[in-house]
């Protein structure tokens, strides 16, 4: 049997949570794959870098937040194969943080109830965490 060898992305993925339990999701922008669909905030990690800093980085340059690693727990990940490479992506969910929350990427955000999830279209790979967070939050 042989192995066609698959390229592994990992992307480091955060459920920003409010006081009224609800999550932040970011609308992909035109131009971008998968553009329109929501997804949690985060990122590519690159290389050498630690996910809990790419997100600390993400968080910052996306949505204008500063958050310490001590308040990102991880939660869960998701394992997805895409067509031309095999996602990786922890989730981790972060209740505390510096800032308020903006669109710097010109992006559409939406404050959601995690039971409200499922009423945005999100990639293939962002809807197994969704139970997650309703476990959690609900």
């Amino acid at each position: 049997m042989s192995q066609t060898s698959v390229r592994v992305v990992l992307v480091v993925a955060c459920a920003l949570v409010d006081v009224d339990k609800r999550v932040l999701i970011a609308q992909r922008p035109e131009g971008k794959a998968m553009a329109g669909l929501w997804e949690f905030p985060g990122g590519k990690v690159e290389p050498g870098e630690r996910p809990e800093a790419t997100l600390i980085r993400e968080l910052h340059e996306e949505i204008g937040i500063t958050v310490s690693e001590a308040c990102l727990a991880p939660l869960t990940f998701a394992s997805h194969a895409y067509d031309d490479f095999h996602l990786l992506m922890p989730l981790y969910i972060c209740r505390r943080w510096d800032g308020d929350v903006i669109a710097r990427e010109g992006q559409q955000l939406a404050w959601v109830r995690a039971n409200r999830l499922r009423d945005y279209p999100m990639p293939p790979a962002d809807i197994p965490l969704i139970p997650h967070l309703i476990d959690l939050l609900m």
